[in-house]
């Protein structure tokens, strides 16, 4: 059953729909335009706010979606957070696109708040804690999530459910980490 679970996570994370958006509305093949990412973000600079929030409301969804699942088949925490997992994988590479996805925030962020809801206020509080120094809206975005596993830490989840949600943030980071150093080169000039 565990694994039927996680091979449907990684399904649930191939819809996408920064493509299925852009189709459906715009006529148009997302991964052709703008920087060819099928995320929200390209969604958002090529059409519009409608279509960025359709996009991440989307994918935020499927992460919310594999975290229900799993709580009405109830599985453990490490198994949600491991489906969870999945589908950001299959959102970042999904074989019905080739393996080109997107980079996994808004599944990231749908799944993580679904699992625990105080992660709202943590995330925001960390995100304008760093964005006066880093005075990057995606650094600072992204050093946000580093503060999730310590707020588990603290609310005493189990040290192997904080360590499954290090591990996702850090998939979650390494997709990133063109985006990171491209930010990164730029300030040091």
């Amino acid at each position: 059953m565990i694994w039927l679970y996680f091979v449907l996570s990684y399904l649930i994370g191939n819809v996408m729909f920064g493509y299925l958006v852009t189709k459906a509305m715009y006529r148009k093949d997302i991964r052709l335009h703008g920087s060819g990412n099928v995320g929200a973000r390209n969604a958002g600079r090529l059409h519009g706010k409608k279509a960025f929030v359709a996009t991440f409301l989307g994918d935020a969804l499927k992460g919310a979606a594999v975290i229900l699942i799993a709580r009405s088949i109830h599985f453990s925490e490490p198994i949600q957070l491991l489906g969870l997992g999945m589908a950001i994988l299959g959102h970042i590479k999904p074989a019905v696109l080739k393996f080109k996805g997107g980079k996994g925030i808004s599944t990231f962020i749908g799944g993580m708040i679904c699992f625990e809801p105080l992660l709202i206020p943590v995330i925001l509080l960390a995100f304008f804690a760093l964005y006066p120094f880093i005075k990057s809206f995606t650094i600072a975005g992204l050093g946000a999530f580093l503060a999730i596993p310590v707020f588990l830490f603290f609310k005493q989840y189990n040290g192997i459910t904080c360590l499954i949600e290090l591990a996702i943030t850090g998939v979650v980071l390494l997709a990133h980490s063109e985006n990171i150093k491209e930010r990164l080169n730029n300030r040091g000039q």
